[in-house]
């Protein structure tokens, strides 16, 4: 299940408080902002599909952005045995990317590349925006927190770290709150309404100096006790940013580098939207390859591990990637925002039809880039969801065979 447009980050903060400031020189080779002029319109969702399949791989050249530095040795990724799809298989999966807007799509069997297409101009040296997927990226950073000791608890109130929320409907809201989309603090995410606070956030005008998440959050009131509500809450995780930026006193994109990026061997640099204060959005929006991508989902299912040793505490990935609140759907939850099934395996999802599903009984990695015709179209959502199917039971039947 995909909330209903969570391009908060991109739209509100993103776009309508940073645009104008400097932007960042791009990973490995700095873009060039004439390659992708400022568009007309900031709202993505009035951008054609055109635009879309033109901007999505260029919003570090955009937009402002901070990068996160790899590091010298890079992870292989060595080639496994294709898919035994057939000629039928194979021509289903061309009209998957044809008709699904797919950019990339990486199959990853116990960290093989069993499947790597690329479609739109990409390639696997391309970068792709991520949208929310970035959201689970930044609970893994809240677990490292932790078991660094800079965030002392889940259980820590937020206005520890966050102090200009004191006084606000985020008094007594906790970090396990917050990371589960339970504050309980009143939002309305409906683009549709010219009253939802979305659309009064598209028009808000950041306080100079002060993260512009922050500054309209603090304004909202209060329509359920913490923990008692689970409600989709893009700007929630962006606090969640703001407080990996308090707590660690770094820059998130250096914390994602320092923990992540560069010790684990990601390919190449990556980028990640920042507001008028320069900080990332927790919520939204890292540019990365698509086997970099494929790595993140890889380094999850071996358990957060870095040269064999964990960067979060004991369980954490058990635990975020299983559910910790119905969401109102059979068989699926939220957990430490990663979208969870009953079944076992989870996934981290960005509107437009950005993926990284692990299974981790199959040993499974499963990651789509690309843009559909619109943010969260069902008919989409449910192609995307039959192929995983599909590959799950290629895969069985691949091992029942041996």
């Amino acid at each position: 299940m995909l909330a209903p447009r969570p391009l908060v980050t991109l739209l509100l903060v993103t776009l309508a408080s940073s645009v104008g400031c400097a932007k960042s020189t791009g990973p490995d080779t700095p873009p060039d902002p004439d390659d992708a002029p400022l568009p007309n319109s900031l709202d993505i969702n009035t951008w054609t599909q055109a635009e879309r399949v033109a901007r999505f791989p260029k919003f570090d050249s955009i937009f402002p952005s901070q990068v996160v530095r790899r590091g010298g040795a890079v992870r292989d990724l060595p080639a496994g045995t294709p898919l035994p799809f057939g000629a039928d298989g194979e021509r289903a999966l061309r009209d998957f990317i044809a008709t699904q807007g797919v950019s990339g799509l990486l199959v990853l069997q116990d960290g093989r590349i069993r499947l790597e297409r690329y479609a739109l101009g990409q390639t696997a040296s391309s970068r792709w925006t991520s949208f929310s997927v970035a959201k689970s990226l930044t609970s893994i950073l809240v677990g490292a927190a932790l078991r660094d000791g800079s965030i002392t608890s889940l259980d820590a109130p937020i206005t520890n770290y966050i102090t200009e929320l004191r006084g606000s409907a985020y008094e007594g809201v906790t970090v396990r709150h917050l990371i589960t989309m339970t504050s309980g603090v009143a939002w309305n995410e409906d683009y549709s309404d010219p009253n939802s606070d979305i659309r009064r956030f598209i028009q808000y005008k950041p306080v100079p100096g002060l993260d512009a998440n922050v500054g309209f959050v603090r304004t909202l009131p209060r329509e359920a006790p913490p923990g008692t509500r689970w409600k989709y809450k893009t700007p929630e995780t962006n606090l969640l940013g703001t407080l990996l930026i308090a707590a660690t006193r770094k820059p998130l994109g250096t914390y994602l580098s320092e923990k992540i990026w560069a010790p684990y061997g990601m390919d190449r640099d990556a980028t990640w939207l920042q507001d008028h204060v320069g900080h990332a959005q927790g919520g939204c929006c890292l540019q990365a390859t698509l086997r970099d991508f494929g790595r993140i989902g890889q380094f999850v299912l071996d358990g957060a591990r870095v040269n064999g040793q964990s960067i979060v505490p004991v369980g954490w990935i058990e635990t975020s990637t299983r559910k910790q609140w119905d969401i109102g759907v059979p068989g699926r939850g939220y957990g430490y925002q990663w979208w969870t099934t009953d079944a076992g395996p989870f996934e981290a999802r960005g509107v437009y039809g950005q993926l990284i599903h692990v299974d981790p009984a199959r040993r499974l990695v499963v990651v789509i880039l690309g843009s559909w015709l619109s943010p969260t179209a069902a008919d989409s959502d449910q192609q995307q969801r039959n192929l995983i199917t599909s590959l799950g039971a290629a895969l069985d039947a691949e091992a029942a065979g041996r």
